[in-house]
C-alpha cells in the first residue's frame, strides 16, 4: 500500500493527478501531526539572537512602519551628511553593521563569508547560494563625445574584468554543491547593450569571462545562477544560458540554472521549451523558478493579472516537473524527460510545502519524479526554512532515501556594508508586497521568542 503524502500544514489538493497518485486513503495528514516526532519547535535550531532580530525585523515588515523604514533607510545610505552617513560616521555604521547588516548578509570578506556559510550549514542546511552585493560602476560617461574612444573602451572592459574577478572570487567563498548568483547586466554597459540589441551571444570579452566562470564552477563541484532580470533583458538572458547548458550541463551534471518567472504569463510555455531543447540535444536542465520581481518595470500585460494566478501557475509548473510533465500538457514518456534539477525558490508557505510534500511521496512510492530543493533568503521565512530542517531530521527513511528529500539552501549576498545596504534596499523595494504579506512568519517567530521564556503564545 503507498504511503500517504505528508503535507506540512493545511492540507490542500494539488491537482485531480495527484489525488489519483495518492493512496486509496483521502486523509492527508499535516506537518504539525507528522512532526510529533520533533521534540521541539523547527525554529529552536535558531540562535537566540538571530531569532530576537528575526522577530524584530519581521514584526516591521508586516506592519505599517516598512514604508517610512525603507524610506528612512534610503535617506540614510544616500545621505551627504557626516552626521549621518554610515561611511563618515563611525556610530552609524555600528549600529547598520551589527543590526541589519549581520542578519542579511554573509559578511565583507572572505573570512566572513566562509563564516557565515559554516554557520548555515551547521544548523542542518545542505548548502547556500552566493551572490556579491556590488553593482557595475563605470567611472567614465561612456556617451560624452569629449571622452577619447580609447578611455571609452578601456572603461567597458575594466566593468567586464570586475565583474569576473567578483565573480571568481565569491565562487571561492563556497563548496561543492553550494550555488553562486550570476547577474549579466553586473558586466556594464557592454553586457545591457548586448542584451537590449539581442546578441546570439555575449561579447567577446565577456563571452570569455563567463566561460571562465562556468569552468571554475564546474571544476569545483559548485552550481551557477543565471538571474532573470527585466523583460527588455530576458529573451536573450534564456538565450544565453541556454547555451551554457549546452555547454557545461553534460554527462548528468547540473552546473548552470536559468531562472524563470512564474509571474510572467508565457513562463509555462519557456519552461516546455527549455525541456523540449534539452531532450533533444541531450543536455541536463536547471531550473530556479521564483515568482518575479520586475512588476514595477516589465509590460504589464505579460504578467499574470492577479497574485492567485501567480501563485497557481507557480503551483503548477512545481507539479508539472515533479511528476515528469510539461507544463504546457505536452505528451511524453517518462523516460524521454530530460534530467531536470529545480530550485523552489520561494517565502510562500503553500508552494514550499505543497513542493515538498510532492517529492517526498513520489521518492517514497518509487513514482518518476526529479531532484529539488528549497531556498529562501537570510533572515527572512526562518520559520519555512526551519520546518523543512527539521522535517528532513526527522524523517525515518534510510540513508539514500533521506538523501534524496528536498534540502533546504539560503540565499546569502556578501560585499561591503555600503554596498549590502543599496543591494539590500533596492530588494526590499523590489519585493515589497511580498515582505508585507509576512505576517504568518511573525507570528511563529514571537510564538518562539515568548516559548523560550516560558512564556505560552
Amino acid at each position: 500500500m503507498h504511503s500517504k503524502i505528508l503535507w506540512l500544514r493545511s492540507p490542500t489538493i494539488l491537482s485531480n493527478q495527484l489525488r489519483r497518485s495518492s493512496s486509496s486513503s483521502t486523509t492527508h495528514h499535516g506537518f504539525q501531526q507528522r512532526s510529533a516526532t520533533v521534540k521541539k519547535s523547527p525554529l529552536a535550531v535558531l540562535p537566540t539572537k538571530s531569532l530576537l532580530y528575526s522577530v524584530i525585523f519581521t514584526s516591521i515588515m508586516s506592519s505599517p512602519l516598512l514604508v517610512p523604514c525603507l524610506g528612512l533607510l534610503k535617506y540614510v545610505i544616500e545621505s551627504k551628511s557626516s552626521l549621518i552617513h554610515p561611511s563618515r560616521n563611525p556610530l552609524m555604521r555600528y549600529f547598520l553593521r551589527k543590526t541589519i547588516y549581520n542578519h542579511f548578509c554573509a559578511g565583507e570578506n572572505e573570512a566572513e563569508v566562509r563564516r557565515s556559510v559554516q554557520k548555515m550549514k551547521s544548523l542542518g542546511y545542505k548548502g547556500v547560494t552566493l551572490g556579491y552585493a556590488r553593482e557595475s560602476v563605470v567611472q567614465i560617461d561612456v556617451k560624452d563625445p569629449a571622452t577619447s574612444e580609447a578611455a571609452k573602451q578601456e572603461a567597458i572592459d575594466s566593468a567586464v574584468d570586475e565583474w569576473k574577478e567578483g565573480n571568481l572570487r565569491t565562487l571561492r567563498m563556497i563548496g561543492v554543491g553550494d550555488c553562486m548568483n550570476v547577474k549579466f547586466t553586473g558586466a556594464g554597459p557592454v553586457a545591457v547593450e548586448a542584451l537590449k540589441r539581442g546578441d546570439q551571444i555575449p561579447p567577446p570579452r565577456m563571452h570569455a569571462a563567463i566561460l571562465e566562470i562556468c569552468a571554475t564552477a564546474a571544476a569545483q563541484g559548485s552550481r551557477l545562477w543565471i538571474d532573470a532580470e527585466q523583460q527588455i533583458f530576458q529573451q536573450t538572458i534564456d538565450n544565453w544560458t541556454i547555451d551554457l547548458m549546452r555547454q557545461f550541463n553534460r554527462q548528468g551534471k547540473v552546473v548552470v540554472f536559468n531562472t524563470i518567472q512564474a509571474y510572467l504569463k508565457a513562463s509555462t510555455e519557456n519552461v516546455s521549451r527549455h525541456l523540449s531543447l534539452a531532450q533533444a540535444e541531450g543536455w541536463s536542465l536547471g531550473i530556479k523558478l521564483v515568482r518575479g520581481a520586475y512588476i514595477a518595470h516589465d509590460y504589464r500585460s505579460r504578467i499574470h493579472d492577479t497574485k492567485a494566478g501567480t501563485d497557481a501557475n507557480y503551483n503548477h509548473i512545481v507539479q508539472s516537473l515533479l511528476t515528469r510533465q510539461y507544463p504546457t500538457g505536452d505528451s511524453v514518456a517518462p523516460h524521454h524527460f530530460p534530467k531536470t534539477q529545480l530550485f523552489v525558490a520561494s517565502h510562500n508557505a503553500q508552494s514550499v510545502r505543497q513542493a515538498y510534500s510532492l517529492a517526498r511521496y513520489r521518492l517514497q512510492n518509487r513514482l518518476p519524479t526529479i531532484p529539488i530543493d528549497i531556498v529562501q533568503l537570510q533572515g527572512m521565512a526562518d520559520e519555512l526554512s526551519c520546518e523543512i530542517l527539521a522535517y528532513n531530521s526527522s524523517d525515518s527513511s534510510g540513508k539514500g532515501e533521506k538523501a534524496a528529500l528536498p534540502g533546504g539552501f539560503k540565499c546569502l549576498a556578501w560585499g561591503s556594508l555600503e554596498e549590502c545596504l543599496h543591494f539590500l534596499l533596492r530588494r526590499a523595494i523590489e519585493n515589497q508586497s511580498a515582505m508585507e504579506r509576512t505576517r504568518d512568519t511573525a507570528i511563529a517567530l514571537r510564538r518562539e521568542a515568548w516559548r523560550r521564556i516560558g512564556w505560552s503564545a
